[in-house]
């Protein structure tokens, strides 16, 4: 299946309470596996949510197939090193490679001197471990916070990186 058209920016204050709807939706599955409704996408909140999305070393981009947000990723920005996280897609889309545009169009918002990439997600969360893979990321540790294991994946940067162009393929 081929990707939807999508174009990706970054998400605005004014758009923060539909990003929270997305969020929940597509998180929802997750907390299915791990039998959690208390997972920390589903509990923030509308007010830490616009807190995050106006700190200075946070990057949230929105990917938009016309006016509906059907994605999003937000990158915390720490020395040389930037950290992935809440990479979410609407439900209905999952599986048509919008989650892979949105790790390939955090490249270009990363400061110039960063040299790698993390990322984490649930230790049983195998679709989302396979995804990070499939792009580079290779597994570094699990960590156990609260009744979640989380598993902690990295990608040294290098040269290629910002020019990578396989960012449409079906992921």
């Amino acid at each position: 299946m081929t990707a939807p058209d999508v174009t990706i920016a970054r998400v605005t204050d004014d758009e923060a309470g539909e990003l929270l709807t997305l969020r929940r939706a597509a998180f929802v599955s997750e907390a299915q596996v791990y039998g959690d409704p208390n997972i920390p996408p589903l509990t923030q909140t509308l007010a830490e949510l616009r807190a995050d999305l106006a700190a200075d070393d946070v990057v949230t981009l929105g990917a938009r197939a016309g006016h509906r947000l059907v994605g999003s990723i937000r990158v915390s920005l720490e020395d040389h090193r930037a950290t992935l996280g809440r990479l979410a897609v609407a439900p209905d889309l999952q599986g048509q490679g919008i989650g892979t545009q949105l790790l390939f169009a955090v490249l270009p918002y990363l400061p110039e001197d960063t040299q790698e990439i993390w990322v984490f997600t649930g230790q049983d969360s195998a679709h989302n471990i396979a995804l990070y893979e499939k792009h580079g990321y290779e597994h570094q540790y699990d960590k156990t916070a609260g009744d979640l294991t989380y598993a902690y994946l990295r990608k040294i940067l290098g040269d290629d990186d910002a020019s990578d162009d396989d960012a449409s393929d079906g992921a």
